[in-house]
């Protein structure tokens, strides 16, 4: 994917909120956006922090509501699955294998069951570093993301940022 149309995609994101569009509509076209870079059949999904600090559902076009009910509520924390423990440390973290990582021991029946085997997950942060979310991404398949697909979900994220604040 290249570098123009990961601009254009925060530029349509950038002129959504000058706009006023919903903040779901928003985090919708950057998760497709997303879902574009990885390709693959991967699905993306953006998780908001609430005012009590769990994570809720910001937008997940690909993922079933039985999913999303699933982990709505999350608290961050470093010690269970990719996006509770970005949220919880602030950096990206990457489960290669649902089936070999021990943060998915309570919930690796959730992905597995849809077919995935691995995830990774970005935190999105506003401009002072505070964690308003994260930005994760399932994959069908065995792998660590490319460079170019960390740094084109991480140019969304800022966007997300954005949208969130």
């Amino acid at each position: 994917m290249t570098n123009g149309y990961v601009e254009s995609m925060v530029q349509e994101a950038m002129q959504m909120i000058k706009n006023g569009v919903q903040t779901h509509k928003i985090l919708t076209h950057l998760t497709k956006a997303a879902e574009t870079i990885v390709g693959g059949d991967a699905a993306s999904s953006i998780l908001v922090l609430d005012k009590n600090g769990l994570l809720r559902n910001g937008a997940s076009p690909k993922l079933p509501k039985d999913y999303l009910a699933a982990i709505d509520g999350l608290k961050p924390d470093a010690n269970i699955g990719t996006c509770a423990a970005a949220a919880a440390t602030g950096s990206m973290i990457v489960t290669l294998d649902f089936h070999a990582d021990d943060k998915w021991a309570e919930l690796r029946h959730l992905p597995l069951a849809l077919g995935f085997l691995g995830a990774w997950s970005l935190p999105i942060k506003d401009p002072d570093g505070k964690v308003l979310g994260t930005f994760g991404t399932y994959l069908r398949e065995k792998r660590e993301p490319s460079q170019a697909e960390i740094n084109g979900v991480q140019q969304l994220a800022l966007a997300a940022a954005k949208a969130l604040n």
